[in-house]
Order: C-alpha cells, then structure tokens, then sequence
C-alpha cells in the first residue's frame, strides 16, 4: 500500500500509567492517585467527544492487574462503579456510546449488572464511542478471535479481526501512553499494527484534555506509510 498522509484521526487508544508514580510523588496513597486518574479519565473523555473523536479506547484494568494486592484491586473496582454511577447521565445526554472491551464477566456480578446496564442505556447513542478495556489482555483477545474465527472456516486476517472485541470500531490510528514508559504492555496488539505511537512522560492524573488536542495536532502531522515508501 502506498503512503497516505491522515489529517485527522478517528480512533484513539491510550494506556492510562502513572497514578502511582504521581500519588508517590506527592507522598500519597496509591488510591488516591487512581482517584485523580479517574478525574483526567473525565477530562479527556469530555474533550473527545468536543473534539469528535469517533472512538476513544482506554486501558483500564489488563488481565495482569489480578496480580496486585487486594486492597488495590478493590480500591479500583470501587472507583470505577463510583464512575459509571455519577458520570453516566452526562454521557447518555452527550451522545457517548459505552463499549467494553475485555472479559469484564469476570468481574464480581455487581459490577457486570452495573456495566451492562450502562452500555444498554447507551447502546443507541452516536457520538463518541467510549471503549473501556476491563479485565483486557490482547493475547488472550487474538486468541478468542481465532478460535471464532477457526470455527466458521479459514484463518485470515480479515476473519481474525471480523473476531476481535474491537471489531465495530474505527481501525486504530493514535496510540497514546503516558508516564514515560515505552511498551505496549500487552495492549491493542493487532490493532496497533500500522498505528501511530506516542510515549509522553506526564502522568496519567495530570493528562487533560489539551494534551489530547496536542496529540491529535502532531499527529496531523504524521507520514503513514504502511509498508510502503
């Protein structure tokens, strides 16, 4: 394929890091720090729906995350209801489509009821399109996706990605992570393929809305190649 210069993104992916470092920083508990990370999570999901994203994805809790303490997962699961509770009004009103991406029936059934009661109350909006990934890895997701898609006949990648949980989405075109680390952490993986990557070293509760206009800015200023010259 040849080269295609994007002057505007429809699809943005970003790995929410730093609520620890920034909680630590400011010697303080990590639950604080996730409790400022849910306050940039309405910061920037108010500015994508301003800026007209089509689609937003959000790393909120991988597979891994099991591995942290109890206390810390709790802290999590609670903060994330409080979210739903008091924020869904406003997103119904503005047209935001909740998806979740991920095994979130893994979740205890309070908190499923809670999701899927949200995403049913918004199934029918067509603004922004607000992707969270819960209980997400993507190895585990190409794998599910290539179990259906064996089932119904050949492997390829279109059948494969037909499978994925992000399937109804717009092809990813931004991939943000904050807080300075350089990895993927095992998200997005497929769809990420010929997306655009940007690392930034601000913490996750310091992110707002006009860091997410910057991103959207340089990546204006991208050359995609995909593969070709």
């Amino acid at each position: 394929m040849g080269k295609d210069v994007s002057t505007r993104a429809r699809h943005v992916a970003i790995i929410m890091d730093g609520n620890g470092r920034w909680a630590k920083k400011r010697h303080l508990p990590r639950a604080i720090g996730h409790q400022r990370g849910v306050e940039a999570v309405r910061r920037v999901v108010r500015g994508a729906r301003e800026m007209e994203l089509e689609a937003l994805t959000l790393y909120a809790f991988s597979t891994e995350n099991w591995r942290r303490p109890e206390e810390e997962v709790s802290d999590l699961m609670s903060l994330m209801k409080r979210f739903i509770l008091s924020d869904l009004d406003e997103f119904a009103e503005a047209g935001v489509r909740l998806k979740i991406i991920g095994d979130y029936k893994a979740f205890k059934p309070d908190v499923v009821e809670l999701v899927e009661g949200a995403m049913s109350r918004t199934a029918g909006n067509t603004g922004t399109t607000l992707a969270v990934a819960l209980n997400y890895g993507s190895q585990d997701e190409i794998a599910r996706a290539a179990t259906k898609a064996a089932a119904k006949g050949a492997i390829t990648p279109e059948t494969l990605s037909a499978e994925l949980d992000t399937a109804d989405l717009p092809p990813l075109d931004l991939l943000i992570r904050t807080s300075g680390e350089v990895r993927l952490s095992n998200f997005l993986l497929w769809q990420a393929a010929y997306a655009e990557m940007l690392f930034t070293d601000v913490l996750w509760p310091d992110f707002t809305a006009d860091h997410l206009r910057d991103a959207l800015e340089t990546f204006t200023t991208r050359e995609r190649r995909y593969g070709g010259r």
